[in-house]
């Protein structure tokens, strides 16, 4: 399933997953430097879905905020 996720790095409120319409929010507490943000994301998603975080991944958008996700449940 390919889902498009804007990521909040740095935030306060992380880690937190929530939908808006038929995307999703993601609230990470990582900042947005050397990949720490990037690596988090398939952590927060996988436990969003249920899934391993391995069988989760960034498809597009490596240096944006909006990136479209693979998750393969």
């Amino acid at each position: 399933m390919r889902i498009t996720v804007r990521t909040k790095p740095g935030s306060r409120r992380g880690p937190l997953v929530e939908t808006v319409g038929s995307d999703l929010v993601v609230y990470l507490r990582e900042p947005a430097r050397e990949g720490e943000a990037n690596a988090a994301l398939p952590r927060v998603l996988a436990e969003h879905f249920g899934t391993s975080p391995s069988r989760v991944s960034i498809v597009r958008g490596h240096s944006a905020r909006v990136k479209q996700v693979e998750v393969d449940l």
